[in-house]
Formats: structure tokens, sequence, C-alpha cells
């Protein structure tokens, strides 16, 4: 049995995906620092959990090969 290149290359998307969306909600933290604390709260938890719904498909692929 060889190694799949996929895995590899799966980490290295999430590691990008990650790094991508801190420096997307960073970028917004002047604008998001001018809110009311229970707005920024809410924005917080939400990008919090958005970024975790592309890595349901990408771990699926690193392990089968398929995108479904």
């Amino acid at each position: 049995m060889t190694p799949s290149w996929r895995k590899p290359a799966g980490i290295f998307a999430i590691l990008a995906l990650i790094a991508v969306w801190a420096v997307v909600v960073a970028s917004l933290s002047q604008t998001v620092g001018a809110w009311h604390w229970t707005l920024q709260l809410a924005f917080y938890v939400f990008t919090g959990i958005v970024w975790i719904a592309p890595m349901k498909p990408l771990l699926l692929w690193m392990e089968t090969g398929r995108w479904r």
C-alpha cells in the first residue's frame, strides 16, 4: 500500500484555509471593534464556527478521493 498524496495536499489546504480565514477576520477587527460587545461576540462566534464548513468535503476527499 503506497501513501496517498491527497493527505499532505489536504493538510496544506487546511492550513491555507485557516490562514486566509484568520487574515480576513483580523482585517475586519477595526470595524467590528466599534460594534457593541454583544454584536462582536456574535460575529466572532459565527466566524469561529463557519470556517469548519469546508472541512467536511476536504476531509472526505483526503480519505476517499471523492468530493461526495
